[in-house]
């Protein structure tokens, strides 16, 4: 075993530690770690942009096809028409079917207007700006 005295000059000698001249691994040195650190964020930050590019996309074509949806709902309900009008009302099941599709068509041409000019502001905001 080598003199303490002797290891000290040494490590002085060679500008490094006592526990090197030993044969101990050194210690990594803080701007090792901090460069680990940063290499190890950027890996999360690139995986986060690709996350949030990827829900931005999803996201993109619900809009497309909530428009779409709502386009063909109006053409549908433009071809048929309503075809309630002419129906003899005195049976109650035409009645109540005759109601329940009068309602659903008045709450159709109120509400998808909203929906459809929501869902293209949605398409214009998450489309790809590349």
């Amino acid at each position: 075993m080598p003199d303490a005295d002797l290891l000290i000059a040494l490590s002085e000698a060679f500008e490094t530690s006592v526990s090197t001249l030993l044969g101990d691994a050194p210690e990594a040195s803080e701007a090792d770690s901090l460069k680990a650190i940063s290499e190890k964020l950027e890996v999360i930050n690139l995986q986060l942009a690709q996350k949030n590019c990827s829900k931005r996309r999803v996201l993109h074509w619900v809009f497309v096809t909530l428009a779409a949806l709502m386009v063909i709902g109006f053409a549908v309900l433009f071809c048929v028409g309503s075809p309630y009008l002419g129906w003899d009302w005195s049976d109650p099941e035409t009645a109540v079917f005759g109601a329940a599709f009068h309602a659903f068509e008045f709450t159709f041409v109120r509400l998808a207007p909203i929906v459809l000019i929501a869902s293209l502001i949605g398409c214009a905001l998450t489309s790809n700006k590349d």
